[in-house]
């Protein structure tokens, strides 16, 4: 992911930060408890598609 675009990028309903995790490859908001994936470098930011944080998952 580009440093410049986890910068500006914001989570779509609360407009909270989010946090990038490089292994998995997602952008996941705390504050929602939801978790975006990124396909082929594009962020899918669509909370249809987002899945929840389970509560096994730490932050």
């Amino acid at each position: 992911m580009d440093a410049k675009l986890l910068d500006i990028l914001v989570c779509p309903l609360c407009k909270g930060p989010l946090l990038y995790r490089k292994a998995e490859n997602e952008l996941i908001c705390k504050a929602d408890r939801l978790v975006f994936s990124i396909k082929d470098g594009i962020p899918v930011m669509l909370e249809d598609e987002a899945r929840k944080l389970s509560p096994e998952e730490e932050v």
